[in-house]
Protein backbone atom coordinates (compact mmCIF):
# COMPACT_ATOMS: atom_id res chain seq x y z
CA UNK A 1 0.00 0.00 0.00
CA UNK A 2 1.39 3.54 -0.77
CA UNK A 3 2.23 5.86 2.30
CA UNK A 4 0.05 8.67 2.17
CA UNK A 5 1.61 12.08 0.88
CA UNK A 6 2.12 14.85 4.01
CA UNK A 7 0.30 18.12 3.06
CA UNK A 8 -0.06 21.24 5.01
CA UNK A 9 -2.74 23.57 4.55
CA UNK A 10 -2.31 27.03 6.03
CA UNK A 11 -5.83 28.54 5.85
CA UNK A 12 -7.21 30.71 8.59
CA UNK A 13 -10.87 30.51 7.16
CA UNK A 14 -11.62 27.71 9.09
CA UNK A 15 -14.78 26.49 6.85
CA UNK A 16 -12.49 26.64 3.70
CA UNK A 17 -9.43 24.99 5.55
CA UNK A 18 -11.73 21.75 6.25
CA UNK A 19 -13.87 21.67 2.54
CA UNK A 20 -9.65 21.27 1.11
CA UNK A 21 -8.63 19.18 4.13
CA UNK A 22 -11.74 16.74 3.64
CA UNK A 23 -11.23 16.74 0.06
CA UNK A 24 -7.69 16.04 -0.48
CA UNK A 25 -7.74 13.09 2.42
CA UNK A 26 -10.88 11.54 0.55
CA UNK A 27 -8.09 11.14 -2.44
CA UNK A 28 -5.24 9.37 -0.61
CA UNK A 29 -3.78 12.54 1.51
CA UNK A 30 -2.68 13.10 4.88
CA UNK A 31 -3.74 17.01 5.59
CA UNK A 32 -2.96 19.01 8.47
CA UNK A 33 -4.41 22.41 8.95
CA UNK A 34 -2.59 25.42 10.70
CA UNK A 35 -4.69 28.93 11.28
CA UNK A 36 -1.88 31.27 11.14
CA UNK A 37 2.11 31.71 10.02
CA UNK A 38 3.12 31.20 14.01
CA UNK A 39 1.59 27.17 13.62
CA UNK A 40 2.52 26.78 9.86
CA UNK A 41 6.19 27.13 10.99
CA UNK A 42 5.85 24.85 13.88
CA UNK A 43 4.27 22.19 11.83
CA UNK A 44 6.64 22.80 8.78
CA UNK A 45 9.18 21.62 11.62
CA UNK A 46 7.37 18.94 13.42
CA UNK A 47 5.17 16.94 10.39
CA UNK A 48 8.09 18.07 7.37
CA UNK A 49 5.14 18.29 4.69
CA UNK A 50 5.67 17.28 1.12
CA UNK A 51 3.27 20.16 -0.38
CA UNK A 52 2.02 23.61 0.87
CA UNK A 53 -1.32 25.22 0.60
CA UNK A 54 -0.93 28.47 1.47
CA UNK A 55 -3.46 31.21 1.64
CA UNK A 56 -2.08 35.03 1.57
CA UNK A 57 -4.16 36.53 3.86
CA UNK A 58 -3.39 35.31 7.56
CA UNK A 59 -3.98 37.01 11.11
CA UNK A 60 -0.67 37.14 12.34
CA UNK A 61 1.66 37.42 9.00
CA UNK A 62 1.35 38.08 5.06
CA UNK A 63 1.15 34.92 3.62
CA UNK A 64 3.75 36.24 0.69
CA UNK A 65 6.46 36.74 3.94
CA UNK A 66 5.86 33.77 5.51
CA UNK A 67 6.54 32.02 2.23
CA UNK A 68 9.89 33.37 1.67
CA UNK A 69 10.35 32.58 5.63
CA UNK A 70 9.73 28.59 4.41
CA UNK A 71 12.08 29.52 1.20
CA UNK A 72 15.23 30.23 3.48
CA UNK A 73 15.52 26.59 4.63
CA UNK A 74 12.56 24.18 2.63
CA UNK A 75 12.79 23.59 -0.57
CA UNK A 76 8.80 22.32 -0.42
CA UNK A 77 6.49 23.16 -3.28
CA UNK A 78 3.68 25.54 -2.25
CA UNK A 79 1.28 26.82 -3.54
CA UNK A 80 -0.44 30.04 -2.78
CA UNK A 81 -4.18 30.94 -2.46
CA UNK A 82 -5.66 34.18 -3.13
CA UNK A 83 -8.73 36.33 -2.85
CA UNK A 84 -6.56 38.98 -4.87
CA UNK A 85 -6.63 38.39 -8.51
CA UNK A 86 -3.92 40.98 -8.85
CA UNK A 87 -0.78 40.36 -10.75
CA UNK A 88 0.95 41.72 -7.81
CA UNK A 89 0.16 39.63 -5.64
CA UNK A 90 1.67 36.59 -8.31
CA UNK A 91 4.94 38.21 -9.55
CA UNK A 92 5.51 38.63 -5.26
CA UNK A 93 4.29 35.55 -4.76
CA UNK A 94 6.49 33.60 -7.35
CA UNK A 95 8.94 35.90 -6.49
CA UNK A 96 9.88 34.33 -3.14
CA UNK A 97 9.68 31.20 -3.92
CA UNK A 98 5.71 29.76 -4.48
CA UNK A 99 5.84 27.19 -7.34
CA UNK A 100 2.24 27.98 -8.12
CA UNK A 101 -0.69 29.95 -7.56
CA UNK A 102 -4.32 29.88 -7.35
CA UNK A 103 -7.08 32.10 -7.43
CA UNK A 104 -9.99 31.90 -5.10
CA UNK A 105 -12.90 31.00 -5.66
CA UNK A 106 -11.04 27.88 -7.01
CA UNK A 107 -12.08 24.17 -8.43
CA UNK A 108 -11.44 21.32 -5.66
CA UNK A 109 -10.87 19.32 -9.26
CA UNK A 110 -7.95 21.95 -10.45
CA UNK A 111 -5.99 22.07 -6.59
CA UNK A 112 -6.24 18.29 -6.82
CA UNK A 113 -4.74 18.45 -10.19
CA UNK A 114 -2.10 21.11 -8.90
CA UNK A 115 -0.95 18.92 -5.77
CA UNK A 116 -0.52 15.68 -8.32
CA UNK A 117 1.58 17.66 -10.84
CA UNK A 118 3.39 19.21 -8.34
CA UNK A 119 4.35 15.92 -6.35
CA UNK A 120 5.02 14.15 -9.84
CA UNK A 121 7.83 16.67 -10.93
CA UNK A 122 9.67 16.61 -7.26
CA UNK A 123 9.68 12.72 -6.99
CA UNK A 124 10.94 12.51 -10.91
CA UNK A 125 13.53 14.84 -9.50
CA UNK A 126 14.34 12.67 -6.53
CA UNK A 127 13.95 9.25 -8.19
CA UNK A 128 15.24 9.43 -11.39
CA UNK A 129 17.82 6.36 -11.87
CA UNK A 130 21.69 7.63 -12.13
CA UNK A 131 23.28 7.15 -15.50
CA UNK A 132 26.64 7.94 -16.93
CA UNK A 133 27.24 11.23 -18.29
CA UNK A 134 27.00 12.25 -21.88
CA UNK A 135 27.83 15.38 -23.74
CA UNK A 136 24.31 16.97 -22.63
CA UNK A 137 24.51 16.03 -18.83
CA UNK A 138 26.87 19.17 -18.64
CA UNK A 139 26.32 22.14 -20.58
CA UNK A 140 28.12 25.52 -21.03
CA UNK A 141 27.67 28.73 -22.56
CA UNK A 142 29.68 31.63 -22.18
CA UNK A 143 30.93 31.55 -17.74
CA UNK A 144 26.81 29.56 -17.43
CA UNK A 145 27.71 26.19 -16.80
CA UNK A 146 24.31 23.91 -16.56
CA UNK A 147 24.61 20.64 -14.68
CA UNK A 148 21.50 18.91 -15.45
CA UNK A 149 22.83 15.65 -13.44
CA UNK A 150 24.03 17.46 -10.84
CA UNK A 151 20.93 19.95 -10.53
CA UNK A 152 23.18 22.69 -10.59
CA UNK A 153 23.46 26.19 -12.65
CA UNK A 154 27.01 27.92 -11.94
CA UNK A 155 28.01 31.23 -13.48
CA UNK A 156 32.39 31.91 -13.56
CA UNK A 157 31.84 29.35 -10.82
CA UNK A 158 30.31 30.48 -8.47
CA UNK A 159 26.89 28.57 -7.71
CA UNK A 160 23.42 30.75 -8.89
CA UNK A 161 20.11 30.00 -6.39
CA UNK A 162 17.48 28.82 -8.56
CA UNK A 163 14.22 27.60 -7.32
CA UNK A 164 13.15 24.30 -8.45
CA UNK A 165 11.17 25.61 -10.72
CA UNK A 166 13.42 28.06 -12.31
CA UNK A 167 15.96 25.20 -12.47
CA UNK A 168 13.06 22.93 -14.34
CA UNK A 169 12.39 25.67 -16.49
CA UNK A 170 15.80 26.71 -17.42
CA UNK A 171 16.96 23.02 -18.14
CA UNK A 172 14.35 22.53 -20.57
CA UNK A 173 14.58 25.50 -22.71
CA UNK A 174 18.70 24.79 -22.71
CA UNK A 175 18.22 21.42 -23.49
CA UNK A 176 15.77 22.80 -26.36
CA UNK A 177 19.08 25.48 -27.76
CA UNK A 178 16.96 27.74 -30.24
CA UNK A 179 14.08 26.04 -30.43
CA UNK A 180 10.96 28.28 -30.11
CA UNK A 181 8.21 27.18 -27.12
CA UNK A 182 4.73 29.23 -26.05
CA UNK A 183 3.76 30.02 -22.76
CA UNK A 184 1.21 27.04 -22.70
CA UNK A 185 4.04 24.49 -24.21
CA UNK A 186 5.79 25.29 -21.28
CA UNK A 187 3.77 25.07 -18.98
CA UNK A 188 2.69 21.65 -19.90
CA UNK A 189 6.51 20.93 -20.24
CA UNK A 190 7.40 21.96 -16.67
CA UNK A 191 3.94 22.00 -14.51
CA UNK A 192 2.45 19.34 -16.17
CA UNK A 193 -0.61 21.26 -17.08
CA UNK A 194 -2.28 23.42 -19.83
CA UNK A 195 -5.89 23.63 -18.73
CA UNK A 196 -5.75 24.95 -15.29
CA UNK A 197 -2.19 26.86 -15.95
CA UNK A 198 -1.88 30.44 -15.65
CA UNK A 199 0.85 31.28 -18.85
CA UNK A 200 1.72 34.62 -16.72
CA UNK A 201 3.72 32.48 -14.76
CA UNK A 202 6.07 31.64 -17.44
CA UNK A 203 6.96 35.43 -17.79
CA UNK A 204 7.26 35.83 -13.98
CA UNK A 205 9.47 32.84 -14.03
CA UNK A 206 11.61 33.91 -17.18
CA UNK A 207 11.95 37.20 -15.28
CA UNK A 208 13.59 36.00 -12.06
CA UNK A 209 15.48 33.57 -14.24
CA UNK A 210 17.17 36.10 -16.78
CA UNK A 211 17.60 38.58 -13.10
CA UNK A 212 19.70 35.61 -11.48
CA UNK A 213 21.80 34.61 -14.74
CA UNK A 214 22.19 37.79 -16.86
CA UNK A 215 24.60 40.43 -16.57
CA UNK A 216 21.59 42.90 -18.16
CA UNK A 217 18.85 41.09 -17.49
CA UNK A 218 16.56 44.05 -20.40
CA UNK A 219 19.02 42.71 -22.82
CA UNK A 220 19.26 39.12 -22.48
CA UNK A 221 22.06 36.88 -23.96
CA UNK A 222 20.57 33.57 -23.02
CA UNK A 223 17.17 33.72 -22.41
CA UNK A 224 15.40 35.22 -25.45
CA UNK A 225 11.88 36.62 -26.24
CA UNK A 226 10.61 35.73 -29.66
CA UNK A 227 7.64 38.61 -29.84
CA UNK A 228 4.41 37.10 -30.94
CA UNK A 229 5.29 33.34 -30.17
CA UNK A 230 7.40 32.38 -26.70
CA UNK A 231 10.79 32.16 -25.66
CA UNK A 232 14.12 30.33 -27.07
CA UNK A 233 17.52 29.68 -25.26
CA UNK A 234 20.04 30.64 -27.34
CA UNK A 235 23.55 31.96 -27.05
CA UNK A 236 26.11 33.29 -29.56
CA UNK A 237 29.39 31.88 -29.22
Amino acid sequence: MNRQRKILIIEDEQDIARIIKDYISKNGYEATIAGNGKDALLAIELLNPEFIILDIMLPDIDGIELCRQIRENNNVPILILSARGSDTDKVLGLGFGADDYMTKPFSLTELLARIKSNLRRVESMVSAPPKQPDNEDILHFGTVTIDKKGYKVTNEGNEISLSAKELELLFFLSKHRNQVFSKSQLLDAVWGYTAYGDESTITVYIRRIREKLEVDPSNPKYIKTVWGIGYKFSFDE
